[in-house]
C-alpha cells in the first residue's frame, strides 16, 4: 500500500500577506487558479494542490 505524501509547508511572515496559492516558488507548469489562503487561524492548505501555509510568527498579525 502506498503512503500519502504530506505536502510541503510554506511559512509566511506578515509582509507576505495576503497568502495566495500558487506561490512564487512553484513551477509555472503546475499552476492552478489563484486563490487566497486564510492563515489567521493557524495552518491552512490549498484545496487545489494541498500546499500548506502558516504564519512564522502569529504575533505579527497584531502589528498589522
Amino acid at each position: 500500500m502506498s503512503e500519502l505524501k504530506e505536502m510541503p509547508i510554506h511559512e509566511l511572515n506578515a509582509k507576505e500577506l495576503p497568502a495566495c496559492c500558487p506561490n512564487a516558488t512553484m513551477p509555472r507548469w503546475s499552476a492552478h487558479p489563484r486563490i487566497f489562503i486564510d492563515v489567521t487561524h493557524g495552518e491552512s492548505s490549498c484545496p487545489y494542490c494541498g500546499t500548506r501555509y502558516k504564519l512564522r510568527n502569529e504575533k505579527a498579525l497584531e502589528a498589522c
